[in-house]
């Protein structure tokens, strides 16, 4: 187990914070069977935290249009790109399980344009990144390339937006100096039997 500092920033007691944020991390610890580090880190600024998972929620839990796994994807390899430890532990290890392939968080966040993916998914994270690296590039050519592969407006929206979000999260994570859990590492490599 590590024993660096959650974050450089002070991390509060569960028992000090408002009620309805302790209730969120307490229902996160009851599901992961941990405390994502992100929570204790983002709790905080109660305000900033109640903001970030608002987003996070909307845009990471929608039952429609891209899959969950496609969703942590585009996560995973604009974080890499990011170069964030963070969420590239962290959200590898949510692609891992929701893609049920134990390879494909270190291949997408190392390099996606190799990984064993497909060519619409491909598609996807090269607007992923572009959003996430040099966004005032964006046009319309991008925008039909994904067309072309099936994505609707709603969906490269949910692209543009999860790549956005998680610059954010990158940078924040990277300020904070946010430590990955030690859970993280090891989830999702080897399949449960």
């Amino acid at each position: 187990m590590s024993d660096r500092p959650v974050s450089r920033f002070p991390v509060p007691e569960l028992k000090d914070l408002p009620v309805d944020i302790r209730e969120k991390i307490l229902a996160v610890q009851e599901k992961a069977g941990f405390v994502p580090n992100v929570f204790l880190t983002l709790a905080h600024r109660p305000d900033e935290f109640r903001a970030f998972f608002a987003y996070h929620d909307a845009l990471m839990e929608k039952n429609e249009g891209l899959s969950k796994a496609e969703r942590e994807m585009i996560v995973v390899a604009t974080s890499g790109a990011n170069q964030c430890l963070y969420c590239v532990v962290a959200h590898g290890a949510i692609l891992r399980i929701r893609a049920k392939n134990p390879r494909v968080a270190d291949q997408v966040a190392t390099n996606y344009r190799k990984a064993e993916i497909s060519p619409r998914q491909r598609a996807m994270l090269d607007f992923a990144m572009k959003v996430a690296l040099d966004s005032a590039e964006v046009g319309e050519a991008d925008f039909a390339a994904l067309r072309e592969q099936g994505f609707s407006d709603d969906d490269i929206w949910d692209i543009g937006a999860i790549a956005a979000f998680f610059a954010l999260s990158n940078r924040l994570a990277n300020l904070t100096s946010m430590r990955p859990n030690d859970e993280f590492y090891l989830m999702g490599r080897i399949p449960k039997v």
